[in-house]
């Protein structure tokens, strides 16, 4: 294998795993500093306090992930999303309302996520594949997208039990708690669906397929030129 200059392997080396593309610790810190600080400068400070605190912490965040030499697109859109929920907040003049996006986009996932198994493009599949470098061929083998419509399930199901936390203390104007429970359901339940998922999908693979990485498909179909 290849080394980076300097023994190094840099993010544009380094294939991401499935962990970071589906929200892994990275992500959990990124989506759980600018709230605790809200949080903390809403208790200092009222609204403002927590809408600047969430702000700057969204920003050094973003630097120190650019510094670091993270896409920048994926970073600026962490940088929005705070910028967004904090400005939510100033519109309606309510401290619970900076997790309004937050619950809203888990919403929306949880409806994504079910629809793409039952129209059998389960985003599980997508990733991995993705990250697999094989694009749509999974798709071709039957075993595998089976697998993976089961084991999105288990992607769907984090994103509702996230709505169904969230939305009971949004309506109770329970800022602090709506933090704590964004806290404890990023990186914890992300890493309890990636174990379960894993166990659902080598589970709905018979005993003689290769795996993940070797797709079963018809002779003819392998054949297929890949176009770019």
């Amino acid at each position: 294998m290849r080394r980076a200059p300097e023994g190094r392997t840099t993010p544009a080396d380094r294939p991401e795993t499935l962990a970071e593309l589906l929200g892994g610790r990275r992500g959990a810190v990124d989506a759980s500093l600018p709230p605790v600080a809200f949080a903390l400068g809403w208790l200092l400070g009222g609204l403002w306090g927590g809408v600047g605190a969430a702000v700057v912490a969204g920003t050094a965040l973003a630097g120190w992930r650019l510094h670091r030499g993270d896409r920048p697109r994926s970073v600026l859109v962490g940088l929005l999303a705070v910028c967004v929920a904090a400005l939510v907040a100033l519109r309606t003049g309510r401290a619970e309302d900076f997790f309004l996006v937050q619950l809203l986009s888990n919403a929306a996932s949880a409806l994504a996520w079910a629809v793409s198994i039952v129209v059998r493009w389960p985003l599980l599949g997508v990733v991995v594949g993705v990250a697999l470098g094989q694009r749509t061929r999974w798709r071709r083998d039957p075993t595998l997208l089976r697998g993976y419509g089961r084991a999105s399930w288990v992607w769907a199901a984090t994103y509702v039990v996230r709505v169904a936390v969230f939305l009971p203390l949004w309506l109770g104007g329970q800022v602090v708690a709506l933090t704590v429970a964004r806290v404890a359901l990023s990186w914890p339940l992300v890493a309890g669906a990636l174990a379960v998922s894993w166990v659902v999908l080598r589970r709905s693979l018979p005993a003689g397929h290769p795996g993940l990485r070797h797709p079963v498909v018809a002779p003819a179909e392998a054949a297929e030129p890949t176009t770019r």
